[in-house]
């Protein structure tokens, strides 16, 4: 089953395979929003927007509407 960033919950790992989306902003891919990049949930904001999360150790609030866009691997814990 395919996940998106939108799809993660708080406090759980994944890891960014696939990008490719017109609707993803440039300066995300420049701040690490890479393929094979770790992510986390840290906190989401009232009403579930934004996102705040940990990517490789850089933290970035992004909406959940460009959220919908990354494709991730969840990781089993």
């Amino acid at each position: 089953m395919k996940y998106t960033l939108a799809d993660i919950k708080r406090g759980q790992l994944g890891v960014i395979t696939d990008v490719s989306s017109v609707h993803i902003p440039l300066k995300l891919l420049e701040m690490g929003c890479l393929p094979g990049n770790a992510v986390e949930l840290v906190q989401v904001a009232p009403f579930a927007d934004p996102m705040y999360l940990n990517i490789n150790g850089t933290h970035l609030a992004i909406r959940k509407e460009t959220a919908i866009h990354i494709l991730i691997d969840i990781a089993d814990v």
